[in-house]
């Protein structure tokens, strides 16, 4: 039918049509669901794996071995004095105070694992002494910019560990075999310093130290002979 005008309208959809239109519509939007869904999925799938991995790589992070402080100090060290005459005398001081410290802290363990009153006794003879000769050592780094470590170098810790793993007569035992060797130890390395130091004030301090060395050696050798 057509008006004056001449405009046609458009043929009437028939009902099958209309039923196939829609059936289509349907698969399509189905169709598009489960692609949807699939993409939905693959996401989540890597989101978990990156999750997965953000948590072992911080793990490993937070597990990273921490650094040697003694080893922090002789690099710094190395970067400062590798050309000049004090390479040497810095690595001696990075190694005695290392040392140093590591005897004030066995000394204060002693104190209070030792069993016999002659250990606990010599333990806070080494803390005084040790302690004294250290606040003097680091004034004498500071004044010639030598790094020195913070804390106990890895072999240090384990000592101390191991010590502080003991009590009573185990550890008066082996806390005097270990003083005995550390002190023979420290004898040579602060004779070695005093004859061939390249730095006066540090040869003047190995020199002054060593008596009060040998006489904690001649102590700790008398302890052990009346165990």
């Amino acid at each position: 039918m057509r008006f004056k005008m001449g405009i046609k309208f458009p043929e009437i959809i028939s009902i099958t049509q209309l039923s196939d239109w829609y059936k289509n519509l349907i698969l399509v939007k189905t169709e598009y669901y489960i692609q949807l869904q699939i993409f939905k999925s693959i996401i989540m799938k890597k989101l978990l794996i990156l999750a997965v991995f953000s948590v072992m790589a911080l793990s490993a992070c937070n597990s990273k071995k921490p650094e040697d402080s003694k080893e922090v100090a002789e690099e710094r060290n190395e970067a400062k004095f590798d050309t000049t005459k004090m390479d040497d005398d810095a690595e001696w001081a990075v190694a005695i105070a290392d040392g140093g410290m590591l005897e004030v802290k066995l000394g204060e363990l002693a104190q209070t694992n030792a069993s016999a009153a002659s250990v606990k006794d010599f333990g806070m003879m080494m803390t005084k002494d040790h302690g004294a000769a250290n606040s003097e050592f680091e004034k004498l780094a500071e004044k010639y910019n030598i790094s020195l470590p913070t804390t106990l170098s890895e072999k240090s810790q384990k000592m101390y560990d191991k010590l502080a793993a003991k009590k009573g007569s185990d550890f008066d035992k082996e806390y005097i075999e270990d003083m005995e060797d550390d002190h023979e130890e420290d004898i040579e390395m602060f004779q070695k310093e005093a004859d061939n130091g390249k730095n006066t004030d540090l040869k003047a301090f190995a020199m002054k130290t060593l008596p009060t060395l040998k006489h904690h050696l001649e102590m700790v050798k008398s302890i052990k002979a009346k165990m």
